[in-house]
Parts: C-alpha cells; structure tokens; sequence
C-alpha cells in the first residue's frame, strides 16, 4: 500500500498519465481498496488479501456482483473500478508491466464499468419524485423553515442569555443560513473547511502548497459598520479556474447573525467540550466540539435538524438543485444573474441543465409546444393574403422556368425543339 500511495499521490511520477491524486481522492481510493481485500479475505477465504488480488478478474467480478445484491449505486461502483484500474496501472509501472494481460485486464475493467452505467438505474433526481418519498423541499418552504430558525435563536439568546442550548441553536441557525437563503448554495466542503476570524495558523487544506494561503476564511473587515468576508481558495474548480478564489462580502443579515455567534455562544460551544477547548479552527462544528472533517457527519447533522424544525430529511447537497430549479422555472422570482450564481457555487451555468435542473428537458418541450400554438395562428393569419396565380399554361412546355442572364428576354423555356424530347416531357 506504500508503493501505491507514493504512486498515486507523488506530485512527480513520470511513469504515472495524469496529475498526482489529491488528499481526498486517495482517501476514497484506499477505503474501495481495503474493502476489496476485507471482502476476499472473509467470504473469499484468502488468507493473506495483497494488492494482487486486483490481476484476478473473477474475483472483482464476484465482489461487482456483491455490491449489485447489496443495492449499491452503480456510483459506487464505477469509483471502485476506476480504483481497480488505477491499481493495474500502477502493477504496468513495475517490471515486467508490459505484459498484454495488463492492457486487456484494463479493458476488461472499462468495459464493465460501462455496462454497470448502462444497466442499474440512477437513483432519481426529480422534484416530483423526491417529493414522493419524503426527500423533498421547495425553495419557499426552504428559506421560511431557515428564516424561522434564524429569529428563535435570536429571541431565545436576548430572553434566557447565553447556554449551551441556546448557543448550540444559534449555531445551527448560522449554519443552515449558510447552506441556503441567504448565498448561492455554497459547496459543502467549503463550509466543512472554513476557518474564523480568530484562527490566525496556516493553511488547512491537506493539498495546499501555497506559502501565504489563509484557507477558506471567514473575516471580519470592520465593525462599524459591521463587514464580514468570505474567501474560497479551495473549491472544487479551482485548479480548473487557474487558482481563480471565489471571494465575496456577507450580506448584513448573514453577517449579523454570525457576528453574534462567534462571540459568547461559540465561546460557550468550546468551553462545553473540554477535551477540544480552543482548539477547533473551524466556524461550525458538531455537537463534540470538532470540525464537520466528514461530509456524512454534516449531512446526519443537517438532517436530523432540519426534521426537528418540521422539514424532511433531505440531503444538504440537494439544497443546489432546489436552487437551480427555482431559479430555472418559469415562475422564477426576480434574484441573482443565473452565471453569478452558478460562480459562486463552484461550477457554471452549463452544469445546471445536466446535473441540477432535471425539469429542463420536459419544460423546454412544454414550451416549445407552447410556442407553437403562437406560430400555428400566424400562420393561419397570413393564409387570408392573396393566393398567387396558379393558372396552368395549355402551351406544350415542361413547366420548369429558367432564369436567363440575356437583357433580351428575362425567361426562358428549359424544353427542346426537337419532338423526341417533347414526347419524353410528355412521357
């Protein structure tokens, strides 16, 4: 596993196609190969599970098969093939990599993740749908539930001070805040990794390599008026933007709100959990006093409160596609430019109709069909002109009409003065 790390992750490996895998995708990587070889190791029967499992193509087969009964996404599953071909191609750097077993072993592996894509069904993604089945919130009934959260933890501060409860509540309105209503649905790993104003310690990002970098910070610019920032220089598309940071100024609602917290209640927060203390360099944190490092721990967080508040139990990640679909439906209200938006999420407007906006399809053929009952009644309307005169000639000719460039006549017959070729005009 040494070896495989040093390969993968080894910002310079000649022998490696493509860029050294980052801190998170090695994560991901290591986690499929473990439980690969847990997997051969308890209902395979190898005693001793090694990285050469992955030449056996039967095995990854039965544990393929292993995943489709257990009703795993074929998600899921491309990501542990695209594991599995990583593995092969770092077993083709070795001596004696060049043997053609390598080469059909990853085509074999590309071959059946393209089937698994084309044989499990996607879970489905469409408002109705989710709706169904209890996974669903509008826009509307988004921002009210966060709204409602944000004023009960305000007055409950002013009436019964600063607790542990009341601070744990103005926390969680601060977070949900963040994650919809106020700002373009951020990434979730933005606001897993931002840091306070108080953190003043390097970089936390695991792949930073820039001396000077602050991490994804929140910071606070004046106090009167109050002014508080957030930079974004790890976001998803930052290596695709050219390091581009996505940076802005809180809105005063916003601001005000985690201006309060990060006074007494998230001091209150700390000294509750005595084993983390000061330490914790994160804004948000869950009830142990640590940063959301996980991305499951966050959504079981937002999950559970968002149930407590009367709402569903619906992913965090979803609260990106209940913005696009607001802000692509036709009773869209008036609000941000839809590239700015899409900017400060992390990605483009171009990504909203493939990956978000799963009404686009079905109501851009509405609409069409829609348009066409206009172009139907214009074209009814313009039958009432005048007919152009259509009148036969009883003179024998072909009927075809030839544009001539002579100034002597402006047309020309195409039929021929000899009577074979009439007979075939005829004809």
């Amino acid at each position: 596993m040494g070896e495989f790390k040093s390969f993968s992750t080894s910002p310079f490996q000649l022998n490696r196609k493509g860029i050294a895998h980052s801190s998170r995708t090695w994560q991901n990587s290591e986690k499929h190969v473990y439980l690969f070889l847990g997997y051969c190791h308890h209902y395979q029967q190898v005693s001793q599970p090694t990285l050469q499992l992955f030449l056996s193509s039967p095995l990854i087969a039965q544990f393929v098969s292993f995943h489709i009964a257990a009703g795993h996404s074929q998600l899921y599953i491309r990501n542990f093939l695209s594991c599995a071909k990583c593995v092969l191609r770092w077993w083709q750097s070795k001596p004696g990599g060049n043997h053609p077993s390598f080469v059909e072993g990853l085509e074999w592996l590309q071959t059946l993740g393209l089937q698994v894509a084309d044989q499990l069904p996607r879970p489905s993604k469409d408002p109705k749908g989710l709706a169904d089945i209890g996974k669903w919130m509008c826009a509307a009934d988004l921002v009210h539930t966060i709204h409602g959260a944000e004023q009960q933890s305000q007055a409950q501060m002013q009436q019964q001070g600063v607790t542990v409860e009341t601070s744990r509540d103005m926390h969680d309105a601060a977070l949900a805040a963040m994650i919809f209503s106020h700002l373009p649905p951020v990434r979730l790993s933005c606001i897993r990794s931002l840091v306070g104003p108080a953190y003043l310690g390097p970089c936390l990002h695991p792949d930073c390599k820039e001396p000077s970098c602050e991490g994804n910070r929140l910071s606070i610019m004046s106090e009167s008026p109050l002014l508080m920032r957030i930079s974004l220089p790890h976001h998803k598309n930052a290596r695709k933007w050219g390091k581009a940071v996505i940076e802005f100024d809180v809105p005063s609602d916003l601001a005000q709100l985690l201006h309060t917290y990060l006074g007494a209640p998230r001091k209150a927060l700390l000294e509750h959990h005595l084993l983390i203390g000061d330490a914790c360099p994160y804004v948000f944190m869950d009830m142990h006093g640590r940063g959301f490092v996980a991305a499951a721990v966050l959504t079981l967080y937002w999950q559970k409160w968002l149930v407590s508040r009367g709402g569903v139990p619906m992913n965090p990640s979803m609260c990106r596609q209940v913005f696009v679909d607001e802000r692509q439906s036709d009773s869209a209200t008036a609000g941000p430019s839809n590239q700015g938006a899409a900017m400060v999420m992390g990605h483009s407007v171009k990504q909203w109709d493939k990956w978000y906006d799963m009404q686009y399809h079905p109501r851009l053929a509405q609409n069409v069909v829609d348009g066409m009952q206009s172009w139907r009644a214009a074209m009814l309307q313009s039958h009432t002109l005048a007919a152009p005169d259509l009148t036969l000639s009883t003179a024998l000719h072909c009927g075809h009409v030839l544009v001539s460039d002579s100034e002597e006549s402006q047309y020309q017959s195409c039929c021929s003065d000899s009577d074979s070729d009439i007979d075939i005009e005829l004809d």
